[in-house]
This record gives structure tokens, C-alpha cells and sequence, in this order.
């Protein structure tokens, strides 16, 4: 195929930072759900709307805010390595013509951390489309249409950059390309939802 735009998901396909956020909501996890050993495991790539809706509902409704407040503050002390060739990648598709995207589920208070941390972040992309812009979250198709309609692409030229379940679902269901990356997920896990799986961006696509 001839791809015209490349959209982008952020944690785990940009920044390596998966690690990190495992670190957190295990803390969360063990303190909310000590019946439920491995949860930070399981709730991987979930929005937060998602998690919470599952196992931060009910009786633990209120203690939702404080876990904002926790993840925010956790947020901005984050550290926002980029995945192994993506500057070098990312550059590569620019001089090429092509069009680029963050697709991401974080909120704005979320980007400003990753604009204070990388200057040079917003340079990279032609349009950054949060969590504000989507009226459904992944696995619903509607971010990467919104994505594709905002550079002005068909849904056929663009390529899905995924590595969590519900990514890789919306980037199918927009009937769209999908690389999936092994950087939060096992390669044999995520291969049945992907076009071809790659490590990093250290080797030609």
C-alpha cells in the first residue's frame, strides 16, 4: 500500500512509558483490589474511563477522584523515552510526504507534561488528537476516522501504529492498516489483531 498518513497511539508506541504506568496502577490496585493479585496486568491499554467503569465503580465511586488526582500528579513526574528508532522513523516518513498523528486516550493535562518533558514533540506531528476530541473510546473506530478526516486522508491510505488490545481493535475496525507493537503484549498475543507486529522501529517496515 501506499501510505499517505501514519497514526500514532502515544504510550507504548511513542513513549516507552507502559513499564511505568504498571508501576502506578499496581500501587492502586493492591491498595483498592488486594483480592485481585495481577490486576495492573490485566487492565493494560484500558482507558481510564474503562477501568474505572469496571473495577472503580459503586461503592469505590468516590475514591475515583483521588486516583485522578494521583495519576496527574504521577503524570507529571513521568519520564517520556521515545520507543527504540521512532525519532529517526517518524523523520524518515516526514521527508516522505507523509502525513503523521498522535491518537492518544490521555487527556490535555496529560500532553502538557509530554510538551514540558519534549519540546520538539509537537514539531513531529501534523495533528495530536486527545482523549477531548472523541466522543467513544478504543475500541471504537471513531478516533482514528477523526484522525484520518483531520489530515485529509482516506481510511485506506492511512497505517495504525497499536500495541494495546483495544488500539489494535480500533485500528481494525477503521478499516485501516495495523502494525502492532510487542511493547506491552506478547507478539503471539497481539498478531491475530495485526497486519504485521514489529519489535521497535529500529528495523525497516
Amino acid at each position: 500500500m501506499k501510505m499517505k498518513a501514519a497514526l500514532f497511539d502515544l504510550d507504548g508506541v511513542v513513549f516507552d512509558t507502559e513499564p511505568q504506568y504498571t508501576v502506578f496502577w499496581g500501587q492502586q490496585c493492591r491498595e483498592y483490589h488486594p483480592e485481585h493479585p495481577g490486576l495492573e496486568q490485566e487492565i493494560k491499554g484500558q482507558t481510564l474511563t474503562q477501568i474505572y467503569d469496571a473495577w472503580f465503580s459503586g461503592a469505590l465511586t468516590p475514591q475515583q477522584a483521588v486516583i485522578t488526582e494521583r495519576l496527574n500528579q504521577f503524570e507529571q513526574q513521568m519520564h517520556y523515552d521515545y520507543i527504540a528508532g521512532f525519532v529517526d522513523y517518524i523523520t524518515s516518513l516526514r521527508q516522505q510526504g507523509v502525513k503523521t498523528a498522535v491518537v492518544t486516550s490521555s487527556n490535555q493535562p496529560k500532553m502538557q507534561a509530554v510538551y514540558q518533558a519534549r519540546p520538539e514533540f509537537r514539531e513531529l506531528f501534523d495533528a495530536i488528537l486527545t482523549s477531548e476530541d472523541f466522543e467513544r473510546s478504543k475500541p471504537d473506530p471513531d478516533c482514528y476516522l477523526k484522525a484520518a478526516a483531520r489530515l485529509g486522508v482516506d481510511k485506506d491510505d492511512c497505517v495504525v501504529f497499536e500495541d494495546s488490545f483495544n488500539g489494535l481493535k480500533s485500528g481494525r475496525a477503521a478499516g485501516m492498516f495495523v502494525v502492532g507493537l510487542a511493547t506491552t503484549n506478547a507478539a503471539e498475543k497481539i498478531a491475530p489483531l495485526c497486519d504485521e507486529v514489529i519489535k521497535d522501529y529500529t528495523k525497516k517496515i
